[in-house]
Order: C-alpha cells, then sequence, then structure tokens
C-alpha cells in the first residue's frame, strides 16, 4: 500500500485525543469505580464513553478505515487502513489518581503503524509520530522529543509498568537485563514511553502487550531516534507475541538482546 497523505490522518488523530481529553478528565480523582475485565484489568465508565467518542470521530472523516479498540473491538476488518485505539492505557493509575496514564491512537497501513499519539490529557503532554518526519511533544514543562544517546547499557536507566506482566519463564530474563542496567524504576503504562522519547529513560522491558498498547509507541520513539523491537530484535507485527523491547538508542540492541537471550 502506497504511504497515504499523513497531514489530514495527523489533523483527525490530534481531534479525536482532544475529544477523548474532554470526556476523560471530568472522570479524573473524582472517585470512578472499575469494573474488572475477563482479564481481571479494571474498566471505568470513562475508558468506554472515550473510545466511543474517539470512533464517531474517525468513523465520521474515514468510514472506510477500519477501526480496532480495546473496549469495543474490530470494525471493518478487511480495511487496509486500521485505526487501533486505547482509550485510557494505564487505568490502574487513572482510577489511583495518578497522572501518568495516556491515550493511545495509532493508524496502520497493512499492519505497520504510520502513526502514533500519544496523550496525557490531565497535564497536557502530547507526543506524535509519523513515519519519515520526527517526532512532536508539546507540554507544559518542555522537552524535545529527542532520544538520550546512552551508550553502554550499564548506564541505562530501565523501566517497566510492572514486573506481575511478566510470566514465569520471563523473569530470569528481565532479572539479567535489570541486572546489567544503572537503575530500575517501576510504572508508567505509555508514559514511561514517552518518558523514554524525551530522553529520560534508556530501555523499557515488558511482556503481555496487546497491539493497542504498543502500536502508537512504534512511530513515537522512531520518530524520536530509538527504536521498539520484540525481545529477539524483531519489528512488531500484529502476530507479535506481546514482548515489548524499546530503546532510546538502537545501538543498544545487540547487548540487551545478549541478556534476554542468554
Amino acid at each position: 500500500m502506497a504511504l497515504p497523505d499523513l497531514e489530514p490522518l495527523i489533523r483527525t488523530a490530534t481531534a479525536a485525543a482532544d475529544a477523548a481529553g474532554s470526556v476523560i478528565r471530568p472522570f479524573f480523582r473524582a472517585g470512578l469505580t472499575a469494573d474488572d475485565k475477563s482479564d481481571d484489568s479494571p474498566v471505568t465508565i470513562a475508558d468506554r464513553n472515550a473510545e466511543q467518542t474517539i470512533r464517531a470521530l474517525i468513523a465520521a472523516q474515514y468510514p472506510e478505515h477500519g477501526i480496532l479498540g480495546e473496549e469495543f473491538g474490530l470494525d471493518n476488518p478487511s480495511a487496509g487502513l486500521r485505526w487501533v485505539l486505547d482509550p485510557i492505557d494505564g487505568t490502574r493509575a487513572f482510577i489511583t489518581g495518578r497522572p501518568i496514564f495516556g491515550t493511545l491512537i495509532a493508524l496502520l497501513a497493512d499492519g505497520v503503524p504510520i502513526l502514533g499519539l500519544i496523550d496525557q490529557p490531565v497535564t497536557g503532554e502530547r507526543w506524535i509520530g509519523a513515519v519519515g518526519r520526527p517526532t512532536s511533544f508539546t507540554g507544559p514543562f518542555g522537552g524535545t522529543a529527542r532520544t538520550r544517546p546512552c551508550a553502554d547499557l550499564g548506564a541505562a536507566e530501565l523501566s517497566c509498568t510492572s514486573t506481575e506482566m511478566f510470566e514465569t519463564p520471563d523473569l530470569p530474563a528481565w532479572t539479567r537485563l535489570q541486572a546489567a542496567t544503572r537503575r530500575t524504576t517501576f510504572g508508567g503504562d505509555c508514559y514511561a514511553y514517552g518518558l523514554l522519547a524525551l530522553g529520560q529513560i534508556d530501555v523499557i522491558l515488558e511482556s503481555t502487550m496487546k497491539i493497542w498498547d504498543w502500536a502508537a509507541i512504534v512511530p513515537v520513539i522512531a520518530g524520536a531516534g530509538g527504536s521498539v523491537t520484540d525481545w529477539q530484535g524483531r519489528a512488531l507485527t500484529p502476530d507479535s507475541d506481546g514482548h515489548v523491547l524499546a530503546l532510546g538508542n538502537p545501538a543498544l540492541l545487540d547487548s540487551a538482546l545478549s541478556h534476554l537471550c542468554a
């Protein structure tokens, strides 16, 4: 598939994030209750209403496109262009009042992420990545979307949302990589990937990631100078197994893989 004109698609993603933020913000720190889904992950009315808002806006502008969302599944499965949505990535953080969740909006062309947006609707921070162009960042605290050129894994800041995501066979690989890095921080969900794109974090290792968790992240980090692969160093695809390795400096890939695959 030829690459579509990205400018109107970026405008649509931006408008969708604006609309979702307007839905989400009134629920933040408002004593919201959450339901448990079949996988024991929480979901709220804010998640559902925000996704419905995004889906309606995209469908009105691009009725021929596919839309896959965490809460409401897939529409137009045969479409070559497919939007992938996670209205609130980090619902646990959201329902406990921590502003480290985010809205993720991605566009895939034949399964390849070509556009990604990370939006933090409370802090007003937003990252937009698209194929062939540098990632943009806007926010009240300043910063430039450029990863840090950390040349040594031993000096790297490692991050993971929670080690609870690692199944038992994954834990030795996590332990080896953690031992090889300088320091580890936990929590953050998609916000941590935004920080990696700002050069605050060097390595993120996670597993059990669904496509709506990583699709928007790939163009954001690539456009900031980093890389996102699976634990074998392969590009992520809709068929990937949920293992994600994000690096601010792609030159660290071989070193990281040597610990993961030992």
